[in-house]
């Protein structure tokens, strides 16, 4: 059964998440230069704050809540003349997201003229990036938009002072990209999929999240702001799927699906190309449903024979008193993550991926692990 979602406790928001994919690596002054990445191309993982309350000591991508300011109708004034409605230089309109899960609308009341869905979190993403990490993703002012992978510009002098004032007002971001007679650079940020957080008894804060992707020829210098992210590491999937099995670093079960998808790509390049050729597929926004097993957890994903797009799944987990041996055993058609502990997923994919997507391979780590 699908529908229109019930009142339940969780507050959703809406966020965007950034995938920054760059070739080489930037050692420090005091290291060698380190092997080259079996991928070819290294991502940037932010290391979250332990006393963050959403993901504490996580290694994540660097990404945020959608502000009322990265929508504001201030901003058409600063892409015009060369950018403007309705997509602002970002190509046709892809497909419209898929119809489940049915969301409240958690978007600001009102303006007409607010930036559309599109624009605004790309922006939101770029911001969290340069809050977070300091990089940023602008391009000069009425410059034409390049297909090909970009660079981050040279951080700004007064870089600690501007990130001060952006992370204190969003609005401030604006500001900020006028002073430096730049826009965000929208056009280098590919839709590459959607998260909505799936229900924990307890938590009271879900996102829905926008993945995008952005690929660099070169890895831009990275100053976490010391709050938020204390550290960060630029890995290729592999290092980080190694790093995470090591419990040398955490990751959450989407940022762990997402890497070992990027492992698909041999190289910056090919990922380029994946992003530009399927511009109009459409990213795929899921709903992980989590299945409680007697001695484990599974996250199901779309496509998984056990998954149901009911409404009443939003505000609930599924159980059962088997094993997940005995889960396993009983299918054949998955999409799904089995958790057995925080450092040892396996990832189960046997279904087609739709149109021009990708999936991960499978993923088994023997139990005895355990």
């Amino acid at each position: 059964m699908s529908g229109p979602l019930r009142p339940g406790p969780s507050g959703w928001r809406l966020a965007a998440t950034l995938v920054l994919a760059a070739r080489g690596t930037r050692p420090s002054a005091a290291a060698p230069l380190s092997p080259p990445p079996a991928e070819g191309f290294r991502l940037l993982l932010l290391h979250r704050s332990a006393n963050q309350g959403f993901l504490p000591g996580a290694h994540v991508f660097p990404g945020g809540v959608l502000d009322a300011a990265d929508r504001a109708a201030e901003w058409r004034r600063l892409f015009a003349p060369h950018q403007g409605p309705p997509r602002f230089g970002l190509g046709p309109a892809p497909p419209r997201r898929a119809a489940f899960p049915v969301l409240p609308d958690a978007r600001p009341d009102g303006d007409a003229a607010a930036l559309p869905d599109d624009v605004a979190f790309r922006i939101c993403a770029i911001r969290e990036a340069f809050e977070e990490a300091g990089v940023l993703l602008l391009r000069p002012r009425g410059s034409a938009p390049d297909p090909a992978p970009g660079r981050a510009l040279a951080p700004p002098p007064g870089l600690a002072a501007w990130r001060d004032r952006v992370r204190r007002d969003p609005r401030r971001f604006l500001q900020l990209c006028a002073r430096l007679d730049c826009t965000p650079d929208i056009w280098a940020l590919h839709d590459w999929s959607g998260w909505c957080t799936p229900f924990s008894r307890g938590a009271s804060r879900r996102f829905d999240t926008a993945f995008f992707l952005c690929c660099l020829r070169e890895p831009p210098p990275v100053c976490p702001d010391a709050a938020e992210v204390v550290g960060c590491q630029w890995l290729s999937p592999s290092e980080a799927t190694q790093s995470f099995m090591s419990k040398e670093i955490w990751l959450a079960p989407p940022q762990f699906y997402e890497l070992r998808r990027l492992e698909n790509f041999a190289s910056l390049s090919d990922l380029h190309k994946f992003c530009l050729d399927h511009a109009l597929e459409g990213l795929e926004r899921w709903l992980p449903v989590t299945l409680v097993t007697a001695d484990g957890m599974l996250q199901l994903l779309p496509g998984d024979e056990l998954y149901l797009e009911d409404s009443d799944l939003l505000e609930k987990v599924l159980s059962t008193e088997k094993t997940t041996e005995e889960v396993m055993k009983e299918g054949k058609k998955f999409h799904r993550i089995v958790i057995y502990n925080s450092y040892l997923y396996n990832l189960h994919v046997t279904i087609p991926a739709k149109g021009k997507h990708i999936y991960p391979k499978n993923y088994v780590v023997g139990v005895s692990r355990l």
